[in-house]
């Protein structure tokens, strides 16, 4: 798998195919790998799924301050310019969702499309968000102290994943086997540097995008249902799409319908005649 050095760091990345590229950016705990059913699913894209920092075989540095947002950012925007791509699709799952977002705040010009799946725009309240650092901070003290395995036997007993009980066995042991590859130090500076709480808010500001958004929720995660909602009524011709029978990890609860949603998505909005792609 090929890598690079993105300001210090070495980033490990997937890349497949021919045409426009499509960036693929997964949620906390995920890898790359994710996205191998949906690269398949999806010919006539150049495909880049990136591990991001402090996940998968993407380096876990030491140091807490470089897991910023900002630096997220910064390492997407370098790694597009060392792949030498002016403007791609980009395609981001929770956390990953968050990255794409801000990435599509921060250097519009570099994305022509914007899918956010199960994704959050950073809590309002400043009285949550204090709340939430402090609960992610002390989430991260754990995992240092118990390390991966533990930390992941009560990261798969919360609710938000009651709904993954349903994948076939196969998958089910393969998604638990890539979380506990994951990185002690990575997971939880990636919890301190970018966690919900640690994002500053960003709902008023999607106003500001222009390109194409397509915002995928299960239809069993009200909460983050709720979230899209709140997208799509801020920004004009976005649009919006409930999968059934998924909660939180559309893409992994059922990948059918999720990747028709994305392919119909694309080929309308980056087709030649389209005025915004």
């Amino acid at each position: 798998m090929p890598r690079t050095m993105l300001n210090g760091v070495s980033f490990n990345y997937e890349s497949d195919g021919d045409g426009f590229p499509l960036v693929l950016l997964h949620g906390f705990t995920g890898s790359a790998s994710t996205w191998r059913p949906l690269v398949a699913a999806c010919p006539g894209f150049r495909t880049i799924a990136v591990d991001l920092i402090g996940h998968g075989a993407t380096e876990s540095p030491r140091h807490e301050a470089r897991y910023t947002m900002e630096h997220c950012t910064a390492d997407l925007v370098g790694l597009l310019d060392a792949l030498r791509v002016d403007r791609a699709a980009v395609l981001g799952y929770s956390m990953g969702g968050r990255v794409a977002l801000q990435l599509a705040l921060t250097a519009p010009e570099r994305v022509a499309a914007l899918i956010l799946v199960s994704a959050a725009t950073g809590v309002e309240d400043a009285d949550e968000r204090r709340a939430r650092v402090a609960s992610d901070r002390a989430l991260a003290d754990d995992i240092e102290r118990d390390g991966v395995e533990v930390f992941v036997d009560r990261w798969e007993q919360l609710p938000m994943w009651a709904t993954q009980a349903r994948l076939p066995a196969p998958a089910h042991a393969a998604l638990r086997e890539q979380r506990l590859r994951s990185s002690t130090v990575g997971l939880a500076n990636s919890l301190r540097g970018m966690g919900a709480g640690a994002q500053g808010p960003v709902l008023d500001r999607v106003r500001q995008l222009r390109m194409p958004v397509l915002l995928v929720a299960g239809q069993e995660d009200a909460k983050y249902q709720a979230i899209a909602r709140a997208i799509h009524e801020r920004i004009p011709g976005s649009r919006a799409a409930v999968i059934e029978g998924a909660g939180h990890a559309v893409h992994l609860e059922q990948p059918a319908a999720f990747v028709l949603s994305v392919k119909e998505f694309l080929s309308s909005c980056l087709s030649p005649s389209h005025p915004r792609a």
